[in-house]
């Protein structure tokens, strides 16, 4: 619980005052990986009508647009969204709100796509209203987790005996879990590249 807090006070922070951090922040902790990383979940993505759940810097949305897609974005950080619009430019189709409560009609996206959100995404109110704004047989496509590949990673990984594809074993289910009681038909996908291990959560909304 201690442990929960301190992240949930660590993201707040870092979304909030500190956002003009986070490309920093994230590049240490991806070892430098991390821009490649989001743009992995591209091929996962299909149709017309794109939504991106926690923009943050803009990254992913200049990459959807740079590959044709239609794509509109939120954010509940005004300073993301601040960061987000001098990344984007006038291209930008930016929104300041939460998942829990979407701005957007029933069925109006193919596509839902998160990449390493916080908590919030597991949130039944957050997997409710994406179900609404999907098309039938849309999906929720999610990459909420990495495992970098470095020596100093590779010897934790010995010295616990946590190697990466055991703990991929014991996050599916648990990954699975929420969004399977929300309705959807979910699988687990890993993506191995040479920087690291990727999973990607494939949500497709049944209704």
């Amino acid at each position: 619980m201690l442990i929960r807090n301190f992240m949930r006070v660590f993201f707040r922070l870092l979304y909030h005052p500190f956002a003009f951090t986070y490309d920093l922040v994230a590049a240490i902790v991806s070892f430098g990986h991390w821009k490649d990383w989001v743009a992995e979940i591209i091929p996962f993505i299909g149709g017309t009508r794109i939504l991106e759940l926690g923009h943050g810097p803009g990254h992913l949305q200049r990459a959807l647009h740079a590959h044709g897609f239609n794509s509109v974005a939120l954010d509940e950080s005004s300073q993301m969204g601040r960061l987000a619009k001098r990344r984007l430019g006038s291209v930008h189709q930016l929104t300041r709100g939460v998942a829990q409560h979407l701005p957007f009609a029933n069925n109006s996206f193919d596509t839902v796509v998160a990449t390493f959100p916080t908590e919030y995404i597991f949130d039944a109110r957050t997997l409710f209203e994406i179900r609404r704004c999907l098309s039938r047989r849309g999906k929720l496509v999610v990459m909420p987790v990495a495992y970098p590949r470095s020596r100093i990673l590779q010897w934790l990984y010995k010295i616990t005996g946590e190697t990466p594809s055991a703990l991929g074993e014991s996050l599916t289910s648990k990954l699975k879990k929420p969004f399977m009681e929300a309705g959807f038909e979910t699988e687990i996908q890993t993506i191995e590249v040479k920087s690291g291990i990727l999973m990607v959560v494939v949500a497709t909304n049944t209704k």
